[in-house]
């Protein structure tokens, strides 16, 4: 019996001279009656994506951009105090933190947030990777030195994500879906893990919900991620809308 897979070859290129791509590949391949790949986990095609829940995909999208605009509009005074309070706290360094993350289709793009780390933190990320309490290729800590008194509060309410917001308007997010990975995590993944590539990542997810979400094995995390592109629809995105309010209240982010 054959099964369709995703053949999956993540590259680097420059985009406008600056921006990289990680190109995802979609091609067919099988295997023997009895084989490990008969085993192995049922893979989305980026064709089967494309082709199904297209009206669905624009509303949604015209939803993305309506509720954004209009949660900044909302918000841009409480995020104007804490921009304030996080530059007051971070002396010399930029309030907003922007950092490449890969998007729809493995394109990368500058995802904000406010800066809940010390100003050199990128360059601190070495030497604590002995201390990762995460497996696979995703890194965090509970108590991370990295970050600030501020950054700790803003983390556990989630306000550090609101300047995504902005990311959201201009279409590089959704506010549902998978979240935004690293590029260095990108290149350690396999077919299972690049189908999270496949629809536009999002503010919240099944992961982002999760009462205990440090504690999710990074398989979960990625199935969790699969369930997603395989069964979004407007029930499931606004059910993960109203957890993520709860979450938000009982500072369950980290």
């Amino acid at each position: 019996m054959q099964a369709d897979a995703v053949a999956a070859a993540v590259t680097s290129e420059k985009v406008d001279g600056a921006e990289s791509t990680y190109e995802i590949e979609v091609t067919s391949s099988g295997g023997e009656n009895g084989s490990d790949e008969d085993n192995e986990p049922e893979l989305i095609t980026r064709e089967e994506v494309e082709s199904s829940k297209r009206v669905y995909r624009f509303i949604k999208h015209a939803e993305d951009f309506v509720l954004s605009l209009l949660a900044l509009i909302v918000l841009v005074i409480p995020m104007l105090i804490v921009a304030f309070i996080v530059w007051v706290t971070s002396p010399g360094a930029s309030p907003i933190f922007k950092q490449e993350r890969v998007g729809l289709n493995g394109k990368t793009f500058k995802l904000w947030k406010f800066r809940s780390m010390i100003p050199n933190a990128e360059s601190k990320l070495n030497e604590l990777m002995s201390q990762n309490e995460m497996d696979g290729p995703v890194f965090k800590i509970k108590k991370d030195p990295r970050i600030t008194p501020v950054g700790s509060f803003i983390r556990k309410t989630s306000i550090d994500e609101l300047p995504q917001l902005v990311n959201i308007l201009r279409g590089d997010m959704s506010i549902v879906g998978p979240r935004p990975a690293l590029p260095r995590e990108v290149e350690q993944y396999g077919d299972f893990e690049r189908q999270r590539l496949l629809v536009r990542p999002g503010l919240t997810c099944y992961w982002q919900t999760h009462h205990a979400r440090n504690e999710v094995s990074f398989e979960e995390w990625m199935k969790l991620d699969a369930k997603y592109v395989r069964e979004y629809s407007f029930k499931e995105d606004w059910k993960l809308i109203f957890r993520t309010f709860s979450v938000i209240f009982n500072k369950e982010g980290e």
